[in-house]
C-alpha cells in the first residue's frame, strides 16, 4: 500500500520536473523512471507535420484503393497505389531535406506501407482476379499481404545495419506497383481478371518470394537530390516522364516487372563472375 502514489507525491514529482527540464529531456526526474521521461519529453516536443503530412496522404491513397477495388473500379484503385508509392516516396526525402526525421515518422511511414502495399495490392488483385479461383486465390493475395509484413519488418531491424545502396529483398512498393500495374495494363486492354487468374496468382506467390528472399536489388539512395548531376540524368528523367505521360499502364508494367527482374538477373551474375574468379585461382 506504501509504494501507491497520492495526489501529493504526483504534485511533487511534477514541480521537480519544471524546476529541471533538461533532466525530464534525458529521461531523468529524480524518481521516475527513464522511460517516463522520455514519455514525457515526446509530449513536450510533438511531432513533425510536413513529413508525416505525407505518410498520411500515403495512407489515404491505400484506403481509397481498397475501397475502389470492393466497388470494382480497379483501374482507379491500380492508380491510387501509385499515388501512395509517390506520397512515400516524398515523405523521406522531404524528412531528411528539412532534417525532421523521428522515431514516430517511421513507425507511422512503416504501418502506412503495409496497408497501401500489402493490404490494399493483395485485396485489389483479389477482388480483380482471384475471387474465382476459392481457396487458392485468397491465400496466394494472403501470401503476398504476409511476405510484406515481413519484409518491412526484417528492413527496420537492419535498417541502421544494412548497405544502404541495396536492398534485401524486392521493396514492398516496387512489389506493389508491379501488380498495380499489371491489373491497369489489363483492365486498360480489357482483359478480364478471370481470364488471367492462374498467372496473377503465380505471380503474387512470386513476387511474395521475391520480398523475402535475401536477392539484392538497387536501393538508388546514393542519388544526391540536394547536389549537381550531369544534364544526361535530367534528359533522362524527362523522357522517362514523357514515356510514361504517352502510356501510362504499359511503361510502369515495363519499369516495375524490370526492376524485379533485375535482382535475379544481377544476383545470377554475380554468382557466374564469383565462380569464374575461383576457378582462375
Amino acid at each position: 500500500m506504501n509504494n501507491i502514489p497520492n495526489d501529493a507525491t504526483f504534485s511533487h514529482h511534477q514541480a521537480k520536473q519544471k524546476q529541471d527540464p533538461s533532466k525530464l529531456d534525458k529521461g531523468i526526474d529524480n524518481g521516475g523512471t527513464i522511460e517516463e521521461g522520455e514519455r514525457l519529453a515526446y509530449r513536450r516536443r510533438g511531432i513533425y507535420l510536413l513529413p508525416n503530412l505525407f505518410t498520411i496522404a500515403g495512407l489515404f491513397a491505400g484506403f481509397y484503393a481498397i475501397v475502389t477495388a470492393m466497388e470494382g473500379y480497379f483501374n482507379y484503385a491500380a492508380v491510387a497505389i501509385f499515388v501512395a508509392m509517390i506520397m512515400d516516396f516524398f515523405d523521406g526525402r522531404v524528412a531528411r531535406l528539412t532534417n525532421t526525421q523521428s522515431a514516430f515518422g517511421a513507425e507511422l511511414d512503416s504501418l502506412s506501407d503495409m496497408v497501401s502495399f500489402g493490404v490494399a495490392p493483395a485485396l485489389v488483385i483479389y477482388s480483380w482476379s482471384l475471387e474465382g479461383l476459392g481457396k487458392l486465390g485468397w491465400l496466394a493475395a494472403f501470401l503476398f499481404a504476409a511476405a510484406g509484413a515481413l519484409r518491412l519488418a526484417r528492413f527496420n531491424t537492419q535498417v541502421l545495419v544494412a548497405d544502404k545502396r541495396y536492398f534485401q529483398g524486392l521493396p514492398i512498393p516496387a512489389a506493389a506497383g508491379a501488380l498495380a500495374s499489371m491489373v491497369w495494363l489489363c483492365v486498360d486492354s480489357e482483359i478480364l481478371g478471370d481470364v488471367v487468374s492462374l498467372i496473377t496468382a503465380a505471380l503474387a506467390i512470386i513476387i511474395a518470394i521475391l520480398m523475402v528472399s535475401n536477392v539484392r536489388y538497387h536501393s538508388f539512395k546514393e542519388i544526391d537530390l540536394k547536389g549537381r548531376v550531369p544534364f544526361v540524368a535530367i534528359l533522362l528523367i524527362v523522357l522517362a516522364f514523357v514515356g510514361i505521360s504517352l502510356d501510362p499502364p504499359k511503361v510502369l508494367f515495363l519499369i516495375f516487372f524490370c526492376y524485379a527482374l533485375s535482382g535475379p538477373i544481377l544476383s545470377l551474375y554475380a554468382l557466374c563472375k564469383a565462380r569464374s574468379c575461383s576457378k582462375k585461382e
